[in-house]
């Protein structure tokens, strides 16, 4: 996954958005910021984008976004359902319509038999419309899973906003 490749994809997710008079929210976990530098590394990015939220650790999601922490506990924090509520929580904590999250296992380790190294979820919530969806990266390591996270995010966002 190069740089270029999803520089393009983040200029087309930003036309749309503007175009649509859209304002983005996003939350990140395993990406650590990632997918909000690339939006933001873009001219024109102050017309639709609110804030992101790095909710890296169980509390940060728990504080910052309303994530339940009986969510986390019964489900994990890499889980559809923890994915959905930080989503939920981007919309419900920002001037948003449209919010993105990203939890998952960037690697080396944290991986488990339930998810392992590679596992992500990213979930969008557009107006109403909820949606979430499991990836299940090659483990080619930590740079190459939080690359791929953000260009599936960037493309799944850029699918519903042309639906």
């Amino acid at each position: 996954m190069n740089k270029t490749k999803i520089d393009k994809l983040t200029q087309k997710v930003i036309k749309e958005c503007d175009k649509q008079k859209r304002i983005l929210a996003v939350a990140e976990s395993c990406t650590g910021g990632m997918l909000s530098s690339y939006i933001t590394s873009i001219s024109g990015s102050s017309n639709i984008f609110d804030r992101g939220f790095i909710t890296y650790s169980n509390d940060a999601k728990i504080d910052l976004i309303d994530v339940k922490k009986k969510t986390i506990e019964k489900f994990g924090a890499v889980s559809k359902e923890t994915a959905i509520e930080m989503a939920e929580g981007t919309i419900k904590n920002s001037l948003a319509s449209l919010a993105i999250s990203i939890t998952g296992v960037a690697g080396p380790g944290g991986g488990t038999s339930i998810n392992p190294v590679g596992t992500v979820y990213i979930a969008i919530i557009i107006d109403d419309e909820k949606d979430v969806k499991k990836f299940n990266f090659l483990d080619k390591g930590r740079e190459f899973i939080r690359k791929a996270s953000v260009y599936e995010a960037l493309q799944l966002l850029l699918n519903k906003l042309k639906k």
